[in-house]
């Protein structure tokens, strides 16, 4: 049997999807059998996408490093000890060759507040085993990691009904 060559994706952009994009990926990889680990940075709760992956039963992992609180601004070192903590934690988790497929959800956005330096995450792709799918999801994705990336989607929003002061909807934005 030929083995499969896995890849590192980034989903990145100012539009609505990239989290979506993942979980779907996450959500066929699975149904191959796959072992999932799902990491969000600066998220924290009961959001409807960690329902739905808590009924997916052992195949998939979630793990989530903030407090949900962080936007914009300065980091608290609270914050930044959380990324960090949740950065080694899948380094230690790639080296047991459990999953099959890492997702990174907002990594990028937590690189660009400065809650995980730049070049971490470039060491974390470097020591990537070969038979590891990886994908780092938010807006701002770093030029080094788009250049390291095998996938790169920009999710681009064109219209948006935000715009017209309609807030976040359960089961469809959160």
């Amino acid at each position: 049997m030929q083995e499969e060559t896995r890849f590192v994706h980034v989903y990145t952009g100012d539009g609505k999807g990239k989290t979506t994009a993942a979980l779907g990926l996450a959500l066929r990889a699975i149904g191959a059998g796959w072992r999932v680990l799902f990491v969000q940075f600066l998220k924290q709760g009961e959001y409807s996408e960690i329902k739905a992956l808590r009924r997916l039963g052992d195949q998939v992992k979630i793990c989530q490093y903030g407090s949900g609180e962080f936007v914009r601004g300065r980091p608290s070192e609270k914050e930044v000890a959380s990324a960090q903590r949740g950065l080694n934690e899948v380094i230690e988790a790639m080296g047991t060759k459990e999953y099959d497929l890492i997702i990174l959800d907002e990594i990028d956005v937590a690189m660009h507040f400065g809650l995980i330096p730049v070049e971490s995450v470039i060491a974390l792709l470097e020591r990537r085993p070969p038979d590891l799918e990886m994908v780092l999801t938010g807006r701002w994705a770093p030029e080094e990691i788009i250049e390291r990336a095998d996938l790169v989607t920009e999710m681009r929003m064109i219209k948006h009904y935000f715009s017209k002061g309609i807030m976040a909807r359960t089961g469809i934005e959160r």
